[in-house]
């Protein structure tokens, strides 16, 4: 049975255009694959919380002993890892919000990114303990931004998801879904084809 692990990060919830996508993605891919389970993270209103000092301290070992709170803290980045190893394919919902990833999904790379766990330093450089496995995503741009030096998105999920180990990482586009009707239609049927092929490809 196939195990997807689901990350959602709109603000707008289920009815985003990233959320949309991916949920097209997920639902074609149950239909050619019956039995297929789902698990949903839904990072906006389910929130990972944002690191501050207590939190660093326990996802890095600053600290000699943990209070309870940052107990609490290495439980859920424990089982936010263990989502992740657990899935065959990882979809992710990814909105540009100023040019960047959410805010979101970037508090949740935090609670994952942990040296020992999901990577480890040598000589040779930093060496991800995370198996390979495909990550499609699902990117809703109001503007037309891909390949431009201000897009930072395509660039940061490459790098953090090859850092702990993941390679395979594509990307489907719907870009100009602010300009206007005509050309968030166009944008949105390219992605459907493109979504269509990665299906295929799976």
């Amino acid at each position: 049975m196939t195990r997807i692990l689901y990350l959602q990060s709109s603000i707008f919830g289920d009815q985003g255009q990233s959320s949309q996508m991916a949920t097209a993605f997920i639902e074609a891919y149950q239909a050619r694959h019956p039995g297929t389970e789902v698990v949903v993270r839904d990072l906006v209103n389910d929130g990972v919380p944002h690191l501050d000092l207590a939190r660093a301290g326990a996802l890095r070992g600053f600290a000699d002993s943990l209070d309870d709170e940052q107990k609490a803290v290495l439980a859920l980045s424990d089982a936010l890892v263990e989502e992740l190893r657990a899935a065959d394919l990882v979809v992710v919902g990814l909105p540009m919000y100023n040019f960047g990833v959410p805010t979101q999904f970037k508090a949740w790379f935090d609670h994952i990114a942990r040296a020992g766990v999901t990577f480890r330093y040598t000589a040779n450089g930093p060496e991800g303990l995370v198996a390979d496995r495909p990550v499609r995503v699902f990117a809703s741009h109001g503007g037309f931004h891909v390949g431009q030096p201000h897009e930072t998105s395509t660039t940061f999920i490459k790098a953090i998801f090859g850092f702990i180990g993941i390679e395979d990482v594509r990307f489907i586009y719907a870009e100009g879904l602010n300009i206007s009707e005509d050309v968030k239609e166009e944008a949105l049927e390219k992605a459907r084809v493109e979504t269509e092929a990665a299906l295929a490809a799976l």
